[in-house]
């Protein structure tokens, strides 16, 4: 008696084919050109809203959507602004910033892309950019670009490439943050209110180091214009952001001599004040605390925080500089501060 032979196992099931813009068109019986109208939102071209309802309900139904590569090669350029990822770690001011910036950028119809940049430096990171084709790059830090970088960037289609940080780079449209303020305003309201031997915290979590040495050098400008023999020293006071690392430093704190700290922010501040009290040093009578970044915890502590608060241009502002550099990349505006700072007196000082 013959058997059956076995069945070959199933396959995977084939894919479902890709739905084009003239699947679209038929379903909603309308030309290929008239779904690109209207799924592009382009305006110059009237298309009544039944129409469009139907070319959005067919493309919905179809699970179309337009093809970012091709509608670019129809345009010539990309609508990609490029953030390479911010080598720091980003803190609620930053991250309000950000946020703010890729809503703005994308009401704008542009697409923000975040780019991880982790590992490459200078002329490679232009060029792994570039190979995305941006039509515009925002660099947080400008240390990553060179001037060559910025001319491969606007080879590939770059409009504009805007940098955010203490120097500039030529070729680029560059916006002053400059971390040394934020050390001055420290440094002079700890001057102002009379104490004489002050400490800064040097944070030892990694990715802070640009935003420590600026603002230690800020505190030594403080000293340095206050005229000699106003301080006795600024001392740097490495510290980890654990509270073993604080309660270290604390208990060694009488020894150091000194009558004021800068502890670099107010998560640092926050953390280095509970171990100085703890300890039985009292502050501000025998240390005073300042941070920086106004966060509302420092407003609840007893005593309350010290701080310098930062005030930056809102990322709608950057959004706008973008689309105007992109539109008109020969009528640059003047570059402009991207932030400022002030001191904010309480009871910590």
């Amino acid at each position: 008696m013959s058997q059956t032979p076995p069945r070959p196992p199933a396959g995977p099931p084939a894919p479902r084919p890709v739905p084009t813009s003239a699947d679209v068109a038929r379903l909603a019986g309308v030309s290929r050109a008239t779904v690109s109208y209207v799924l592009n939102d382009a305006s110059a071209v009237r298309i009544s809203e039944p129409t469009r309802h139907r070319v959005r309900q067919a493309a919905e139904e179809l699970g179309y959507v337009p093809h970012a590569a091709a509608r670019s090669l129809r345009a010539g350029r990309t609508r990609i602004v490029l953030l390479p990822t911010v080598p720091v770690p980003v803190g609620r001011l930053m991250g309000h910033f950000l946020n703010e910036l890729q809503w703005a950028l994308r009401r704008l119809d542009y697409t923000v892309v975040q780019y991880a940049s982790m590992g490459l430096d200078g002329d490679e990171a232009a060029r792994a950019w570039a190979e995305l084709r941006p039509v515009a790059v925002v660099a947080f830090g400008a240390a990553q670009l060179t001037p060559h970088g910025v001319d491969v960037l606007k080879r590939s289609g770059a409009r504009a490439v805007i940098t955010l940080g203490p120097q500039p780079v030529e070729g680029a449209h560059c916006l002053p943050v400059d971390q040394r303020r934020v050390g001055r305003c420290a440094g002079a309201h700890l001057l102002d209110r009379g104490y004489r031997r002050i400490g800064v915290v040097l944070p030892e979590e990694a990715g802070l180091e640009p935003l420590s040495g600026p603002r230690l050098d800020g505190v030594r400008q403080a000293v340095g214009g206050a005229g000699s023999g106003a301080v006795a020293d600024v001392v740097p006071l490495p510290l980890a952001y654990t509270e073993e690392a604080a309660g270290a430093l604390a208990a060694r704190w009488p020894g150091l001599g000194l009558d004021a700290v800068f502890a670099h922010n107010d998560e640092y501040a926050m953390l280095l004040m509970r171990a100085l009290l703890d300890a039985g040093v009292s502050v501000p009578g025998d240390t005073a605390v300042m941070g920086a970044d106004d966060l509302l915890l420092g407003r609840l502590l007893r005593p309350r925080l010290s701080t310098v608060r930062i005030d930056m241009e809102t990322g709608r502002h950057l959004a706008e500089l973008v689309d105007h550099l992109v539109v008109e990349p020969d009528h640059a505006p003047e570059p402009r501060e991207l932030m400022a700072a002030r001191a904010i007196h309480r009871a910590s000082t």
